[in-house]
C-alpha cells in the first residue's frame, strides 16, 4: 500500500543524491510472509490482464531469507540480462510477464540451465545501469501462445564488466557485488536498523492517520532480518522512485545504505508530522484536498 511522499536526504555526504522528490513509500504494515510454494500463478495471471502491467515488485512480497551463500565476489561469469524500469532487491520477489519474443528465447535457454538472469533498471533519462541483482525463477507457466508468467526472487547483486552480445538478448559478464565491511570498527549496525525500522513504523502511523485510516499499532518490520539484508528489505520499499533505489542498490556498504534510508525517512517523517498539524488546524480544508 502506498501511503506516504518520501522526502530525499538533501545531504550532499551521501553518494548518489537522490534526484526525485517526492516518491512514495509502498508499504504494507502487515508484511504477510506467503511461502513460496503458495504463491499462486493464477493470481499472477489476474494482475495482467491490461497489456501495460507487465511487472511489479513491492515490499510486501519482500521474502524473509534470500541467497546467502554468494559466489566469490572475484568470480567472473556470463549471465544473459532483463533490462526493467524497476529496481530488484535481494531477497524481495518479482512476478513478471514475459511476451517479447527476444525474451521468450532467454527464457527457453533458461528452463534448460538454472534459471537465473540479471535484472537491471534502465529508463530513457539515465539509461541501463551497471549493477544489477540475479532474478531466480522460482515458478513459471508457458502459456499456449508461447508467453511466460514467472515468478522469481532476487539473489545476489553484480557488476556489468563487458557486454559479449546484445542479440537476440541482452549477455554480459559480470562480477558479483557485495558489502564491505563498514570502516568504523564501533558501528552498531543493529541498533542504526533499529533506527531506521522506528522510523518506518512511525511513517506508517502518520500516513495512516493522514489517509484517514484508524491508528494502530505498527507489527515488526524487521522479522529478525540481519542488518544487510534488512536494507534492502527498506530499499525494496521505497517503489516509487527506481534511481534512489539504485542508488541503494550500488552501496557496498551496510552501514551507509541504512543511514541513507534512515535520512530518508527522517525527513519524510518531518514532512508528515508538519502535514498532520495543518490537517489538525484545518481539518476541512485537508479534507476537501
Amino acid at each position: 500500500m502506498a501511503f506516504a511522499q518520501l522526502i530525499p536526504s538533501p545531504s550532499s555526504s551521501l553518494p548518489h543524491k537522490p534526484s526525485l522528490n517526492p516518491f512514495t513509500l509502498s508499504l504494507n504494515p502487515k508484511f504477510p510472509t506467503t511461502p513460496l510454494h503458495h504463491l499462486n500463478l493464477a493470481t499472477l495471471r489476474h494482475r495482467y490482464r491490461k497489456p501495460n502491467s507487465t511487472f511489479r515488485c513491492s515490499a510486501s512480497s519482500f521474502s524473509e531469507k534470500h541467497h546467502t551463500n554468494s559466489p566469490n565476489s572475484d568470480d567472473v561469469v556470463e549471465l544473459p540480462l532483463f533490462p526493467l524500469p524497476l529496481v530488484l532487491f535481494p531477497g524481495a520477489i518479482l512476478p513478471l510477464q514475459i511476451f517479447e519474443f527476444r525474451y521468450r528465447i532467454m527464457m527457453h535457454t533458461l528452463l534448460h540451465t538454472d534459471l537465473r538472469f540479471g535484472v537491471i533498471y534502465t529508463d530513457a533519462v539515465s539509461g541501463t545501469a551497471a549493477v544489477g541483482c540475479v532474478g531466480e525463477v522460482i515458478k513459471h507457466e508457458r502459456l499456449v501462445d508461447d508467453r511466460f508468467f514467472l515468478i522469481c526472487k532476487g539473489q545476489e547483486r553484480f557488476r556489468v564488466n563487458s557486454l559479449v552480445r546484445t542479440k537476440p538478448y541482452l549477455v554480459a559478464q559480470v562480477t558479483w557485488l557485495e558489502d564491505r565491511p563498514s570502516p568504523s570498527t564501533d558501528l552498531d549496525l543493529d541498533g542504526l536498523a533499529a533506527e531506521v525500522e522506528t522510523y518506518m513504523k512511525d511513517v506508517i502511523r502518520l500516513s495512516n492517520r493522514l489517509g484517514g485510516k484508524p491508528e494502530k499499532e505498527v507489527g515488526e518490520l524487521r522479522r529478525n532480518l540481519f542488518p544487510t539484508p534488512f536494507s534492502f528489505f527498506v530499499g525494496s520499499t521505497f517503489e516509487g522512485a527506481p534511481r534512489e533505489q539504485q542508488a541503494l542498490l550500488e552501496l557496498e556498504d551496510t552501514a551507509a545504505r541504512l543511514q541513507r534510508e534512515k535520512e530518508t525517512l527522517k525527513n519524510t517523517l518531518n514532512y508528515l508530522t508538519a502535514a498532520s498539524a495543518v490537517k489538525d488546524v484545518f481539518p476541512s480544508s485537508s479534507n476537501s484536498s
